[in-house]
């Protein structure tokens, strides 16, 4: 298998969560790290936190807000800045537009689509230009387990998180050689469940009795780095949510 050692990625949605623990890793790993997100306050605490954690660590941070109309000509610059990218890595997300069929409108269902299926499809677009060619680059992409099983007023976001495993498929054809993978989280003890955190509940409906951590997932997306052979492929890891 390849190494990531020495290689330069960009993590968009790096700053928390599952990008934080890959960029993390990455850091590790050896590879010159670029995290990007839209709040600069947690960029720059990020990076702290990064070097703190990893002190000879080569990590940069971008602060870029995805979510207007002008995303294509903001990606863009971000990737002109960091230069020749070996590799992509995507887990910005929003939060999920879990709500009753009846109420969903077209607004509705365009708000979900943009930082979780628009916006990974313009990067994927942009993308070659500034990626060193060949079979070793890669892009990983973000679905969720919500894309293999259905779940009640779950019918919108499932729309896109199915989405993801079709478009990467294809672009992996229409990128190659370049590879292009998914990963597939279940519950992910991440901020996107708030302050709160994951309920307790959602642990017994798993075959481990747990939800994952962003460093255990985090070693979905090493691998798809890593190993080059490995495009249009997704990766689950779930902890068995899908079974049960």
């Amino acid at each position: 298998m390849s190494t990531i050692n020495g290689t330069t990625i960009l993590i968009v949605g790096g700053s928390s969560g599952i990008g934080y623990a890959v960029a993390k890793k990455a850091l590790v790993h050896n590879a010159n790290v670029h995290i990007a997100s839209s709040d600069s306050s947690r960029v720059s605490e990020s990076i702290k936190s990064l070097k703190n954690d990893v002190p000879n660590g080569n990590v940069f941070g971008h602060t870029c807000d995805l979510a207007g109309h002008d995303v294509e000509e903001i990606l863009k610059n971000l990737l002109a800045t960091i230069g020749p990218l070996d590799h992509i890595v995507f887990t910005a997300g929003d939060s999920l537009a879990i709500q009753p069929l009846e109420t969903i409108d077209l607004d509705a269902i365009h708000r979900a689509g943009h930082i979780r299926f628009a916006v990974p499809l313009l990067l994927a677009k942009l993308a070659p230009r500034f990626m060193n060619p060949g079979y070793k680059s890669s892009i990983t992409l973000t679905t969720g387990a919500g894309s293999q099983k259905p779940f009640p007023n779950w019918s919108l976001v499932a729309g896109y998180l199915t989405g993801l495993h079709g478009l990467t498929r294809n672009l992996a054809v229409d990128l190659k050689p370049l590879r292009v993978n998914l990963v597939s989280p279940g519950v992910v003890t991440t901020p996107l469940w708030g302050p709160a955190g994951v309920s307790e509940e959602l642990k017994n409906y798993t075959t481990l009795g747990k939800v994952g951590t962003p460093e255990e997932v985090a070693e979905a997306y090493l691998y798809l780095m890593k190993d080059t052979n490995a495009s249009g492929s997704c990766v689950s890891t779930n902890a068995g949510s899908i079974l049960l």
